[in-house]
Parts: structure tokens; C-alpha cells; sequence
């Protein structure tokens, strides 16, 4: 009888430490699942326009007055003149060889407060699309010029912020 009863709680220690045992296991293999779905290295590389920046243009007259083109790197543009401000989109189209084309440059001004700018003049600008092309000086000085020649630049301007 004590042999029956021996074997009898053995059996039902035996049962409980590999219950415990099992139990452990799916835990581990959670733990394993959760490690490999969790990305290792979660960074994102961007780039962004060369010509993204706040830009300054000098504008000749009795009074000093700068113009300036702030180039933001979701496409949309701000130009300050004197009183006027404008605000629109541009698409800034890089060469691959500077030396045979200029990179092109189009500005739509969706709006235009109608105020004076630095050269006077009281202007509605809004719906323009305007064309140029970018003359790179050196990396903080460019010119808008009217072909891809840089035979007819017209503006100089410099970066005042990046």
C-alpha cells in the first residue's frame, strides 16, 4: 500500500513540474516573436532640396530694401518685398550636369497680399507661374537667370539662412 501511495504523489509531483515547465516555454517563445518584430534600427534618411533655405535679393533703389524667398522643403514658398508678401509652390528640378543645363526652378503664387514691394511697384501676383533657372556661384550665392544658357541673369541672391 505505501508503494501505491509512493508511486501515486510521485506521479503527481511529476505532473505539476512538467505543467510548470510547459507554461514556461510559450512565454519564451513570446518573448523570441516580440524581438524579432521590433525593428533593430528604425531611422529614416531624407534629403531635401539644395536651394530648400531662406534666400535674400538686394534690391537696388534710394531706399535699402531685400527681397527674400524662403524655400521650405515641402515645396511651398514665401517672398517677402517691402509691404507685399506672397505665398506659393515651387518645383525645384536639379541637372545632372550643371556644365550642359542650369537646374530650372517654377514658383506659383497662390497668394499675393497686393501691398507695395522693395521696387515700388503695387502688384496682384496671385495665380503667376514663373519659370527660371539657377546659377550656382558657390553653395550660399545664386543667380535666377531667363534660359538655361545663364546667357540673361537678371537676379543675384543670397542665403541668409540654410
Amino acid at each position: 500500500m505505501k508503494n501505491t501511495y509512493l508511486t501515486v504523489l510521485l506521479m503527481l509531483f511529476a505532473t505539476n513540474a512538467i505543467a510548470a515547465d510547459n507554461k514556461k516555454i510559450p512565454q519564451n517563445q513570446n518573448a523570441d516573436t516580440q524581438a524579432q518584430e521590433s525593428p533593430v534600427n528604425s531611422f529614416r534618411v531624407m534629403t531635401r532640396p539644395e536651394i530648400v533655405g531662406l534666400w535674400g535679393m538686394e534690391i537696388p533703389s534710394k531706399r535699402k530694401c531685400i527681397e527674400y524667398y524662403n524655400f521650405k522643403s515641402n515645396n511651398d514658398v514665401i517672398i517677402k518685398s517691402g509691404d507685399e508678401w506672397s505665398s506659393g509652390m515651387y518645383d525645384y528640378q536639379p541637372s545632372q550636369d550643371q556644365a550642359a543645363q542650369l537646374p530650372a526652378l517654377v514658383l506659383q503664387v497662390k497668394y499675393d497680399n497686393n501691398e507695395v514691394d522693395c521696387s515700388g511697384n503695387k502688384t496682384d501676383q496671385t495665380g503667376e507661374i514663373s519659370q527660371y533657372f539657377v546659377q550656382w556661384k558657390n553653395a550660399s550665392t545664386i543667380n535666377f537667370c531667363s534660359n538655361e544658357k545663364a546667357e540673361q541673369c537678371f537676379a543675384t541672391l543670397h542665403r541668409v539662412l540654410p
